[in-house]
């Protein structure tokens, strides 16, 4: 590999790495933080990861009233593996994937959607909603 191509490699992942770390330019995240429900894959800070690698991880989200859970998670992910957000909802909004490449899946005003897809770059991945302002879960991708 020549040195012009190393150059370009690195300039590239690390492009990546800044408009992951940058996020959308939306405000800080609400300091208050809720805690899923024991069968759910976000995982409070310091805590152990419920979902196998082989099942993928499932992260239920609700929406009620304005008011998110969860908030502020963290969730375990390993890369290649799906990932799925299952929200439930009574207000339209869109939920953003920090993730290379970026997802944006638009939530309706309806229970029991299900919103897939895959990270293939270990890091951490935030998912946002934008009309909410709410950072809802972190998930640490491992390779």
């Amino acid at each position: 590999m020549s040195t012009r191509s190393v150059f370009l490699n690195v300039s590239v992942t690390m492009g990546a790495a800044v408009a992951m770390v940058a996020g959308c330019g939306s405000p800080p995240p609400s300091t208050s933080s809720s805690s899923a429900a024991p069968s759910a894959s976000p995982q409070a800070p310091g805590s152990t990861p419920s979902a196998s690698a082989e099942a993928g991880t499932v992260i239920d989200i609700s929406i009620d009233g304005g008011a998110v859970t969860p908030t502020n998670a963290e969730a375990q992910a390993v890369a290649g593996q799906p990932i799925v957000l299952k929200v439930s909802s009574d207000a339209v909004d869109s939920l953003h994937v920090h993730s290379v490449p970026e997802n944006v899946f638009d939530v309706a005003a309806t229970p029991d959607q299900r919103f897939e897809f895959t990270v293939n770059i270990p890091g951490r991945v935030a998912v946002e909603l934008h009309d909410l302002h709410v950072t809802v879960v972190t998930i640490e991708v491992r390779p």
